[in-house]
């Protein structure tokens, strides 16, 4: 027995990198493996990878979306809260990098958002709230936002970032806002029973995201966030920000009650809830 034994858990962005490896370990320790993925065909391999790991006893199902639509977050949350008698763990594990796709340049959403923004932010965030319902009807339950030691803070007069676009402030200020919407998501669930975190789970991990040469493994990344997953959260708590395996201090900006609050109005206003 292990203590995800028996969990239910989807992780967004499973089918490749840090996701990949984190998807078979989750198998391997008993849970049932939710695998989001966008390609089909990179679905059905980690599904396989995750089957094989997780032995005879081992239980995984497929969901395949693609974030950079709230439409198709929409529609993924529906077809997990039908499908799902039980939600135990949401990991928001699922972003695309500072340099691709597009080199660097700016791209939109297929809601016209910039779309580092979109996906790496935005998805979670409507993910999340559309499958609370989920997970507060089974608590203790547990949300994990993969976020980044990259952070900027979010200029609200150009948050589109439509004048002097840069990948890498693209990035940051995305990864940036999932540690805000971590401390607010984790104020209001703590009486339901739900833990929010956010971790900056290593450095320049060897993925295809990584904009420089390897500074840690993906073993490093997948040790740390397995710790917000499996560890009880007392141990945990919840509202936090973690650097790998210690708790650490997100940009200023994260503690501004005024920018969370800002952020929070947009964040609904974009997502329609």
């Amino acid at each position: 027995m292990t203590a995800l034994d028996g969990k239910v858990i989807l992780l967004t962005g499973a089918t490749d990198g840090m996701g990949r490896a984190l998807a078979a370990d989750l198998g391997r320790e008993g849970a049932t493996v939710l695998v989001h993925g966008r390609d089909k065909d990179r679905i059905a391999a980690t599904v396989a990878e995750v089957a094989a790991a997780a032995g005879s006893q081992g239980l995984v199902r497929s969901y395949q979306a693609d974030l950079a639509s709230l439409a198709a977050v929409r529609g993924l949350a529906d077809q997990v809260t039908e499908a799902e008698p039980r939600l135990d763990v949401l990991v928001n594990n699922a972003g695309i990098g500072i340099n691709e796709p597009g080199g660097g340049a700016r791209q939109e959403s297929a809601d016209g958002l910039e779309l580092r923004f979109a996906v790496n932010y935005l998805a979670g965030y409507a993910l999340s709230r559309h499958l609370l319902p989920l997970l507060t009807r089974s608590a203790p339950a547990r949300i994990v936002n993969v976020a980044s030691i990259g952070q900027q803070a979010i200029d609200f007069d150009d948050v589109m970032l439509t004048r002097g676009y840069d990948g890498m402030r693209a990035y940051r200020q995305s990864k940036l806002a999932q540690i805000m919407n971590t401390f607010d998501l984790a104020a209001e669930l703590e009486a339901a029973g739900v833990t929010v975190n956010a971790l900056h789970p290593a450095t320049f991990m060897p993925t295809k995201v990584s904009p420089a040469p390897p500074v840690s493994t993906i073993a490093e990344g997948v040790e740390a966030t397995m710790r917000l997953i499996a560890t009880p959260p007392e141990q945990t708590g919840t509202g936090r920000y973690f650097n790998g395996l210690a708790e650490s201090r997100a940009n200023d900006q994260a503690y501004d009650d005024e920018a969370r609050r800002r952020l929070r109005a947009l964040s609904a206003s974009l997502a329609g809830r």
